[in-house]
């Protein structure tokens, strides 16, 4: 998605560890004309899925899943990351772990939101590590409900996520997928790096079948 890759050159920030800040338009403060060009594309991407759920965690994915959630006609469930005193019983929960934050968060989803007649769509901000987006899969199957997809916002590719949840059997659509961030430079997957990367994903998927 150029639009999103320019804003990421243009607005963004390499911190040490591979860590790259999007503050300024995605995790703090809001561009919403971009959010809403995120909400058309994922929806385009899933429109065929019947989606009938949209679940993300709180609270940097909120932002494009509701984009995302109101071009599919389709309710916004996001997973708290700490306990409420009006959300105690009749929870799913999972627990993950963040490789920024150094902590693992139980988060938690209301069971009255989720049910085995659900297709859900699952958006974050972030796909690194994968811990998130498995946990959000692991809530998605605890109701009996069916995962079409996992919609990301900005992948770091060279990070092990992606193989994760294609191991796992889950489709996974990132808009912008970064290949490095050495030297503080966002460089993201060329063409031909993205061939071989879905010739690769391809085999990953054969291997779960």
């Amino acid at each position: 998605m150029k639009l999103l890759e320019q804003a990421i050159r243009e607005k963004g920030t390499v911190l040490p560890n591979d860590v790259l800040k999007v503050n300024s338009f995605l995790n703090h403060q809001i561009d919403t004309e971009l959010m809403i060009a995120i909400g058309k594309e994922f929806s385009h991407l899933f429109a065929q899925e019947g989606i009938t759920k949209v679940l993300t965690i709180e609270s940097s994915g909120i932002a494009p899943s509701f984009m995302a959630a109101n071009e599919l006609k389709s309710p916004l469930i996001f997973a708290r990351k700490k306990k409420s005193l009006t959300l105690q019983d009749n929870v799913y929960t999972s627990s993950v772990y963040s490789y920024t934050k150094k902590e693992t968060n139980e988060i938690t989803v209301a069971k009255e939101f989720l049910n085995c007649n659900d297709t859900v769509l699952i958006i974050d901000d972030f796909l690194a590590n994968g811990e998130a987006a498995l946990g959000l899969a692991s809530i998605v199957e605890q109701a009996g409900a069916t995962v079409a997809g996992i919609g990301i916002v900005i992948e770091k590719s060279f990070q092990p996520g992606r193989n994760k949840l294609l191991q796992a059997g889950y489709r996974v659509e990132s808009l912008a997928r970064i290949e490095s961030l050495s030297n503080g430079t966002v460089t993201f997957v060329t063409k031909n790096h993205l061939e071989e990367v879905q010739h690769e994903n391809e085999n990953c998927s054969l291997s779960v079948v």
